[in-house]
């Protein structure tokens, strides 16, 4: 969304440096120009203002601007200015959706009036569509991924373009990186979303019980095996089979995987019946699955198939600047789960949280979350940046203050939804002033807009 403003169109200079000064003056931003094919190249659907303009242009006339800024979005107000005593051509004005429409020669005060009421109305609007977008978002299904850090955009840059591909993924990352959330966000947004997505973790089950939860087995097939059961692949037909700690699979067991894998069949334990499948694998480990497989702790054929397509999760750590939106996310999910009311973070805490070193990853920030919304700010303590465990490497005064500085900046668009305007008034500074030093952090306000 782009910085709430005026565009003001007339041919005549002399009226447009007098509009200018009027509204710079007004603490109104205005881009002002000379006919309405050259404005309307600066009007998009997003648009966060107005558009001021006047009836007699050649070319293209106020009425015509009109037309052409209705179909790029017709929530854009436009407001026409007049000759004295045009009447019929304000009325066909309103008729074709003008905002208002203005005589001249005009008194600056109702003009500005004018001009903030139609910008509230604009923020309105847009604020409505935004309210909607993000409703019809969390309607949906499954999980979402939150992140606007590099790491979290090249993992999403590697994971888009195959959302609809049945190609296999190997996810890599530590314990808590939130393997299983991505793993699940891909199953949801991709075309076999509608089907199931079955989860196992390969190194909870017991050896001799992981082969009959994945193939399934017959009546009779085993002592204790009384009735038929349908296994993991089975059940994840025209879905997603998602295995967990996958290096813990037994070699055996390995060697069948593969063959489904080559086959997309399927042949429970106990029958001689094949089993037609069509399944996605997306598998997920800590470990250097190809330093395994040079070990021969686990099979070289088996990895090249699972490893299709590579996806490293990084660590927490590596993406702090994804903290204070991940929190301030896990804290409303544990208000509403347990009544509780959500306290944002001031500065202090959040810089608390940027300077500690998450060996539990998400995870843990997750956890960490929770019990603040339990027990309140003393459920930080637990993660005072103080303790040398939690400082990876000494820094500097200067490097302090910077990460200090970038972290109070990140929370406050964080918390203002990517508005400059509100963001200057949280943190007390000028507008100049946060341009600069967004720029010396390398801060995007798009990428704290929901």
């Amino acid at each position: 969304m782009t910085e709430t403003s005026v565009i003001f169109v007339d041919d005549d200079p002399h009226i447009r440096q007098a509009i200018a000064q009027t509204l710079t003056l007004e603490d109104l931003p205005v881009e002002c120009f000379a006919d309405a094919r050259t404005g309307l190249g600066s009007i998009t659907p997003d648009y966060n203002g107005v558009v001021l303009c006047d009836y007699n242009m050649p070319e293209m006339d106020g009425l015509e601007m009109l037309d052409a800024i209705r179909a790029i979005d017709n929530a854009i107000p436009v407001i026409i200015l007049t000759g004295q005593g045009d009447i019929s051509t304000a009325v066909t004005a309103m008729q074709q959706g003008a905002y208002d429409f203005i005589e001249k020669p005009f008194d600056h005060d109702e003009l500005i009036e004018l001009l903030r009421h139609a910008l509230e109305k604009r923020q309105l609007a847009l604020e409505n569509r935004r309210l909607k977008a993000q409703l019809k978002h969390l309607a949906r299904p499954g999980p979402r991924l939150l992140g606007n850090s590099s790491g979290m955009r090249k993992v999403m840059a590697t994971i888009d373009p195959i959302l609809d591909i049945s190609a296999n993924i190997l996810l890599h990352g530590e314990t808590g990186s939130g393997k299983d959330a991505l793993a699940r966000y891909i199953h949801e947004s991709s075309a076999r979303g509608a089907h199931n997505f079955v989860a196992i973790n390969c190194g909870a089950v017991p050896e001799n019980l992981i082969e009959s939860e994945l193939f399934g087995h017959e009546a009779g097939a085993f002592t204790g095996a009384d009735k038929r059961r349908i296994g993991k692949i089975e059940h994840a037909n025209h879905g997603t089979l998602f295995l967990d700690e996958v290096e813990s699979m037994p070699l055996a067991l390995q060697v069948k995987l593969l063959r489904v894998l080559e086959e997309q069949r399927v042949e429970r334990l106990g029958s001689n019946k094949v089993q037609e499948v069509d399944v996605r694998i997306i598998a997920a480990t800590k470990a250097d699955l190809k330093a395994l497989s040079d070990e021969g702790e686990f099979r070289p054929d088996l990895y090249y198939r699972l490893n299709v397509v590579k996806v490293d999760i990084p660590p927490l750590r590596e993406r702090k600047d994804d903290i204070p939106m991940l929190f301030h996310h896990f804290v409303l999910i544990a208000a509403a789960r347990y009544d509780r009311e959500s306290i944002p973070l001031d500065v202090s805490q959040a810089a608390r949280l940027m300077q500690h070193s998450w060996p539990g990853n998400v995870r843990e920030l997750r956890n960490l979350a929770e019990r603040y919304v339990l027990l309140g700010p003393a459920a930080l303590d637990e993660n005072d940046p103080s303790s040398a465990t939690n400082v990876p490497g000494r820094q500097t005064l200067s490097e302090m203050m910077d990460a200090l500085e970038r972290s109070a900046i990140i929370s406050a668009l964080n918390a203002c939804q990517g508005s400059i305007k509100d963001t200057m008034v949280q943190l007390g500074i000028a507008r100049k002033t946060l341009y600069d030093k967004m720029r010396k952090h390398g801060l995007d306000k798009a990428q704290f807009k929901d």
